[in-house]
């Protein structure tokens, strides 16, 4: 089944009229998670008319439509992408056998905790970004941010469906774990370290869509290889809806980029903050935190953990099915740096161990093609400034670099150098009060900007870029 049915209570394409328990189990879900939308979720939207996109059919081509749409009465559901015919457990142990339609008991364990984890910084980014809509820059930035926000909310509710579906009592325990952590709540924290940190402002929220919405697409690949069918087919729906989070991220920074740079040759001067703008250099201790905090999201380079959930059929690698290998790795190595008298060497380790280092690895090159796009803007108005990502081992609090100190060219310094530094490499407080002071008051006139950031090169789906794209009521 791959269109969607809005006659239910809960949209979805999974049949779930005809599973009468699991139904009224999630029906009863569904108000807790009103509840936290409304004391969690983007500020001030009940009322408003968004132009949003909203999934009806799970089929590639034609999946969503377009329209005004009042937050409150947005849709939520849960949506699969179609079915493969015969399709088989890629790698790992049980390579070849046909992938499982329910959870094997021996895996039972390791499959609840990586769907928890991933549903967890769903609902952990929407509270980050909930009082951005406050200082937006323009309505078409303010549509993106509840865009981005509705789809983290309906990624939270893919994950929920295979922890009710699937797991039973604990997986209802778990959904309901969900809406009671908080981000960056003393008491109880969301489970990764990334989605505790504040987002107070319009330059870390495109950084985080750009780079750790990134890792999400990376981690949303390799679960979706996994031999647990219905893990993978949610995953690769959720992938559909991804790609938007990190144009709005990319797109956004190299607006602001461009600004900076428009504003460099207007006034033939590096020193914009006077003209109210964010100059380079604040935008690449921006990339230096957000690269760095997010890199720890991946884990130990050198991970059991990763190597059992491959073993198991689980998880798996980046487009998997396209490594050219024999997918169970159990004689091959993979090269991975280490620290090694104060300095790096590469050492080759078990492949299978080294999965989350691959991962990160794959992240980081796509990362740094987004990086190379943002430089290009800069070189068009023939300045002399180029971003670049910093050493995988700066500013690290995971992993076999946590315990040494680096600068961002991978230079191992000491503790005491790196504290006197860190404000040359990571946003410093004064930075931090710069950019939030150019978050004012929100600007909500069709077709204007703030001072600070460039307008698009094209509208939402076709729409014109003074497009009414929020309608407040």
């Amino acid at each position: 089944m791959s269109s969607i049915n809005y006659a239910e209570k809960i949209p979805n394409n999974v049949n779930l009229s005809e599973d009468r328990k699991l139904q009224r189990a999630l029906e009863s879900w569904q108000p807790h998670y009103i509840d936290w939308w409304k004391e969690m979720g983007p500020e001030g939207t009940s009322t408003s008319e968004i132009y949003l996109r909203t999934a009806i059919s799970a089929e590639p081509d034609g999946w969503a439509q377009f329209g005004h749409v009042k937050m409150e009465d947005y849709r939520w559901g849960i949506f699969l992408a179609p079915p493969e015919k015969d399709r088989k457990v890629n790698f790992g142990a049980h390579k070849g056998e046909a992938a499982w339609q329910e959870v094997p008991g021996e895996y039972r364990s390791m499959l609840r905790r990586l769907i928890t984890v991933q549903g967890d910084t769903e609902p952990a980014s929407v509270e980050q970004q909930r009082l951005l809509g406050k200082c937006c820059p323009s309505l078409y930035d303010l549509r993106n941010l509840f865009q981005v926000n509705v789809e983290e909310g309906r990624h939270l509710w893919a994950m929920v469906y295979l922890l009710h579906a699937h797991f039973g009592k604990d997986g209802r325990e778990e959904a309901e774990e969900m809406l009671a952590r908080r981000s960056g709540d003393a008491d109880k924290p969301r489970i990764l370290g990334a989605f505790n940190e504040k987002t107070a402002d319009w330059l870390a929220f495109f950084m985080f869509t750009f780079i750790t919405d990134r890792d999400g697409k990376y981690q949303l690949c390799a679960l979706a290889e996994s031999g647990f069918d219905p893990l993978s087919r949610s995953c690769r729906f959720m992938l559909t809806e991804e790609a938007h989070h990190m144009f709005v991220g990319e797109s956004g920074v190299g607006r602001i980029i461009e600004r900076a740079c428009q504003v460099m040759k207007e006034n033939r001067t590096d020193d914009v903050r006077k003209f109210g703008v964010i100059d380079l250099p604040t935008i690449q201790r921006y990339l230096n935190f957000h690269y760095s905090v997010t890199s720890d999201l991946y884990g130990a380079e050198v991970s059991t953990n990763a190597a059992t959930s491959y073993n198991m059929g689980i998880k798996g690698r980046y487009e998997e099915t396209k490594i050219g290998d024999d997918h169970q790795l159990e004689n091959t190595t993979y090269s991975v740096l280490h620290p090694v008298n104060g300095g790096f060497q590469a050492i080759e380790v078990p492949a299978l161990n080294a999965l989350n280092e691959r991962l990160r690895l794959d992240w980081a090159e796509d990362v740094a093609k987004g990086v190379e796009r943002w430089n290009k803007i800069i070189a068009k108005h023939g300045i002399d400034f180029k971003l670049t990502l910093p050493h995988l081992a700066f500013n690290r609090a995971i992993g076999h670099f946590s315990d040494i100190a680096v600068d961002p060219s991978g230079k191992v310094i000491s503790t005491e150098e790196f504290a006197r530094r860190r404000d040359e490499w990571l946003p410093s407080e004064s930075d931090l009060a710069y950019v939030l002071s150019l978050m004012g008051s929100a600007v909500t006139k069709p077709g204007q900007f703030a001072n600070w950031i460039a307008p698009p090169a094209r509208g939402i789906n076709n729409q014109a870029v003074d497009f009414d794209y929020v309608r407040f009521a």
